[in-house]
């Protein structure tokens, strides 16, 4: 148990904390009196009880006392009190003397990320976390936190700070060894932690366990298994799983990665494989099945990013409001204002077919064409028109910010965009569906948009509707409930494509063919040639 008594208490099963202490290598045939580990949130003792059962059996095999070989931490005192029984309990059992004393002397009621410590003491650090986010978290001590833990950004969560300090405290070699959840792989506000861990420590070990009970009842946690090492980055293991993963998997898998020989399992239950290294830099961590990791990393080392100044490739978002009820008009209430004020608006509707079928949407447009706003006095239908909507409009957070400019949309237009051709993505979707926009439309919030200077949009369209580029976003994306993935510009970035110039003729005619006639099959077969790798290569 890793939280405060209340709704959020979470228990580890017994299993899977098992699972994570022989991941981890804190097992009792090495000689575990002569190191350190820390359990850094203990709660009520559910990792403490397995690591001193652990610990008491390695001692009595390597003739070793106690020691200080074990700390543990919690800001409670009643999980304080509940963890130095459990001690207690295990020592006694183990027939040590002085149990008492090494449950007090091991447990104590400090705050982690705040205690002071010495710095490259641990050899392990294990457990599960809190997940706290930061808003719930009281001014001053989230203060401390932030001045404490440089990777906690933006809207992090508690357990970034963890990692941190666990990282931080290991000896050369040493080990974190966390069930927890993974978002910090993918979201935004973990970028400062993957870009320390990429630049100091290994990723050993990544598991996926999102639908496995891992926990005594069900809960929302995207919950996975981190191995991280002090050492340099060496070959990876990556697993994911299904619902129906259970204890007899878990000892699999353990003697899977102890065997550097193993082959690829992949059965109903899971996939486990090795990359011969794991992904760099600060940007988010790709998640899935090995096949489909492997496949990644394989392209990411031989093919340039879709976003590139080379072919000035670019991808972006279309125009945000703030208030579409105001900007964004059809029908008879586009003669609210003067016609050289509406911009012919595209919108996720105007895509569904694979196609591109105006709807007759236009954006109120308040900008002039150096990207200045309009004097409104000029345009007397224009000002009656945001006037009439004064109050909704002043009230924005960008009116607040400059009241001055109280009738501006969010984002400025960029009316070269306007006449380019592009590529259009919906923001929600199952599979990518991009949609070729000639030029004429200005691009909603709601959709994402590619322009190229070097490539045949139609060419670029077939790459992109291939399953080569699906298992890129499928990889990256963050996954709503029911299966539609947010097609944000960060995932589309992380897209890799070949140079424009490397393409045969009869390839680029075959994409442009396969985009036209929104063949995915067509079009993946071309992709996995154009890619060099096979068709089977293409997880589904």
């Amino acid at each position: 148990m890793n939280l405060p008594a209340g709704p959020g208490v979470v228990f580890t099963r017994r299993w899977v904390v098992d699972f994570v202490l022989d991941l981890a290598g804190y097992t009792p045939d090495r000689d575990l009196g002569a190191m350190v580990a820390v359990e850094p949130a203990c709660g009520g003792g559910a990792f403490l009880e397995q690591m001193v059962s652990r610990l008491s059996a390695s001692c009595r095999a390597h003739g070793r006392n106690l020691g200080d070989a074990i700390r543990a931490f919690d800001l409670l005192p009643h999980n304080v009190e509940a963890s130095q029984r459990v001690i207690e309990k295990v020592l006694s059992e183990g027939g040590w003397k002085s149990a008492a004393k090494y449950a007090t002397a091991w447990v104590e009621q400090d705050d982690y990320l705040l205690r002071q410590r010495e710095e490259q003491s641990a050899d392990f650090v294990l457990g599960n976390p809190p997940y706290i986010r930061l808003e719930d978290i009281p001014q001053d001590r989230l203060a401390a936190y932030r001045d404490a833990c440089s990777t906690m950004a933006g809207r992090s969560d508690v357990y970034i700070g963890f990692y941190e300090v666990a990282l931080r405290s290991l000896k050369p070699e040493g080990v974190v060894g966390f069930i927890c959840a993974d978002r910090w792989m993918r979201n935004r506000y973990g970028a400062r932690l993957r870009r320390l861990i990429a630049a100091h420590y290994s990723v050993d070990f990544a598991m996926a366990l999102h639908d496995v009970d891992v926990f005594d009842r069900r809960v929302a946690a995207y919950p996975a298994i981190s191995i991280i090492r002090k050492a340099p980055q060496g070959p990876a293991v990556v697993a994911d799983t299904r619902r129906a993963f259970l204890a007899d998997d878990a000892m699999t898998v353990v003697a899977w990665k102890r065997n550097p020989a193993s082959p690829p399992i992949a059965n109903g239950r899971f996939e486990i494989g090795r990359l011969p290294h794991w992904f760099s830099g600060g940007d988010s961590w790709p998640s899935g099945s090995p096949a489909r990791l492997a496949l990644i990393e394989d392209l990411n080392d031989r093919f340039p990013l879709l976003e590139d100044r080379a072919t000035a490739t670019r991808v972006g978002i279309g125009v945000a409001t703030g208030a579409d009820s105001v900007f964004v008009t059809s029908g008879s209430a586009c003669a609210d204002v003067e016609p050289d004020r509406l911009l012919p608006l595209s919108m996720v509707r105007d895509t569904k077919s694979g196609g591109l079928a105006w709807s007759g949407h236009h954006l109120v447009n308040p900008w002039d064409a150096n990207g200045e706003l309009v004097d409104l006095a000029a345009y007397p239908r224009l000002q009656a028109h945001f006037e009439r909507h004064s109050s909704a409009l002043r009230q924005r957070y960008v009116a607040r910010l400059g009241p001055e400019q109280w009738y501006r949309t969010i984002d400025k237009i960029d009316h070269c965009l306007t006449a380019r051709p592009k590529l259009l993505f919906p923001d929600l979707k199952n599979c990518l569906h991009p949609v070729l926009d000639e030029g004429g439309l200005y691009p909603h919030h709601n959709l994402y948009y590619v322009v190229s200077d070097a490539w045949d949009l139609r060419v670029l369209g077939g790459l992109l509707l291939s399953g080569v580029a699906q298992a890129f976003v499928e990889a990256y994306a963050v996954k709503m409930r029911g299966g539609t993935m947010r097609f944000q510009a960060q995932y589309l970035r992380r897209i890799r494509v070949p140079h424009p110039e490397s393409l045969s003729a009869s390839d680029r005619a075959a994409l442009a063919r396969a985009f036209a006639d929104r063949d995915i099959d067509a079009a993946s077969e071309v992709a996995t040639r154009v890619y060099g790798v096979c068709i089977a290569a293409i997880p589904k």
